[in-house]
């Protein structure tokens, strides 16, 4: 049995309550990661190509106020 079988199968036999614990420990761990990503693309440059379109756009009057 590899890992993810055996945390699955264990996971299986937990009472309601400690499923809603891990799945809330998994959204949290989820969003860290995705904030931990986006970090990393603005520190490595890979949305500025986003911005400076996104800034042209606003210059262009093809904006609207949210």
């Amino acid at each position: 049995m590899n890992t993810i079988e055996a945390i699955t199968t264990a996971i299986a036999q937990l009472p309601p309550e400690q499923v809603a614990q891990i799945r809330a420990w998994l959204t949290e761990y989820e969003e860290r990661q995705w904030d931990e990503q986006i970090a990393q693309d603005e520190r490595d440059g890979r949305l500025d190509a986003l911005a400076d379109r996104a800034l042209a756009e606003h210059r262009a009057g093809r904006t609207r106020p949210l």
